[in-house]
């Protein structure tokens, strides 16, 4: 009986976590992580630590961030899974990809 209690409490507590908040660094015209993997309904934090603007722009129009200035950043909520390559649209060999699970 307390087994069952204890694997029912369990399943609710997986069922109702919070979303995470995850951070990519864009420093050294880098992403850093530029793999990153996430649960859908997750946010991701681009944070320029570069002295130039860099953009998030998703290679298949799924998001955008537009200009993020030297020591901004930009939040993307992750709600559509799949995979998203990106780059940055003003340095085209700086490139990452995102993938919601």
């Amino acid at each position: 009986m307390v087994l069952a209690l204890l694997s029912c409490s369990m399943g609710q507590a997986a069922a109702t976590s919070k979303p995470a908040t995850h951070t990519v660094t864009i420093e050294g015209m880098e992403f850093k992580a530029s793999d990153l993997t996430v649960k859908a309904g997750d946010s991701i934090v681009w944070v320029n630590k570069d002295m130039f603007p860099h953009t998030v722009t998703s290679k298949a129009d799924a998001f955008d961030s537009h200009q993020i200035e030297p020591g901004k950043s930009w939040t993307f909520r992750a709600a559509a899974k799949g995979e998203f390559p990106y780059m940055c649209s003003l340095h085209p060999t700086m490139q990452g990809t995102l993938r919601v699970k």
